[in-house]
């Protein structure tokens, strides 16, 4: 979260202040008070880069495989990335922005990580338990939960910038496509999914790319405009 330059012996800030975020695209408008704003200025860099940089790599993984550009026999190492990239990595990501006060990163990084933890603790340690007969079914709600949660932060990633409200339209048509196309065993709705999540994890690098080419230029260098101008 970009917060207001200021020199504490001559300028004066009011106790609460309400303020865009230029550089995080997870945060919308952020009211925060003048001793946190102060102390988040000097300790906490911008975490949504990592969120999204985990996100894209796992999903680009995985979506190969649903696209069927991975042969079978090596989706195995979609499992580890899920747990130390997309799992881990996203959640520490999420818990750094509960530090910063950004609530829609902080619920989105996290919630993300859960699913690729859920989704790495469900391979590795119960697939095996389900009849092969239900594992379309298994998968296909375990999807369709996770479309319908993704729904809800598209809302509300519409006061954040265009490229993220795109990136939350992609992810949930994808979500919404391996779902249905697992519960309908259609493999045609999973190949189309697994396209779309490769277009999602491209949105999602050129997101973290903005956030940290952001930080090491000093200024916006890629393109990212708010949604809608307040």
């Amino acid at each position: 979260m970009t917060l207001l330059q200021h020199d504490p012996l001559t300028d004066a800030m009011p106790d609460l202040v309400i303020l865009p975020d230029t550089n995080d695209p997870t945060a919308g408008r952020v009211a925060i008070s003048r001793e946190l704003a102060s102390e988040q200025v000097r300790l906490i860099a911008d975490p949504a880069p990592l969120g999204l940089a985990a996100f894209a790599l796992t999903t680009f993984l995985l979506s190969m495989a649903n696209a069927g550009f991975m042969p079978a026999s090596a989706e195995p190492i979609v499992f580890g990335v899920a747990l130390a990239y997309g799992g881990i990595a996203q959640m520490l990501a999420g818990m750094w922005e509960f530090r910063k006060g950004n609530v829609f990163g902080a619920t989105v990084f996290t919630s993300y990580g859960a699913f690729w933890l859920s989704f790495w603790a469900y391979v590795t340690f119960f697939a095996a338990t389900v009849p092969p007969e239900e594992h379309g079914t298994a998968a296909g709600w375990f999807l369709i939960a996770w479309a319908i949660f993704t729904t809800l932060m598209l809302a509300a990633s519409l006061r954040t910038t265009a490229v993220l409200a795109g990136l939350f339209a992609v992810v949930t048509v994808t979500l919404f496509l391996l779902g249905i196309g697992n519960l309908g065993a259609i493999p045609r709705l999973v190949t189309l999914g697994g396209i779309l999540g490769i277009v999602a994890s491209a949105i999602a690098w050129y997101l973290c790319l903005a956030g940290v080419a952001a930080s090491t230029f000093g200024r916006p260098v890629l393109p990212n405009p708010p949604l809608f101008r307040s």
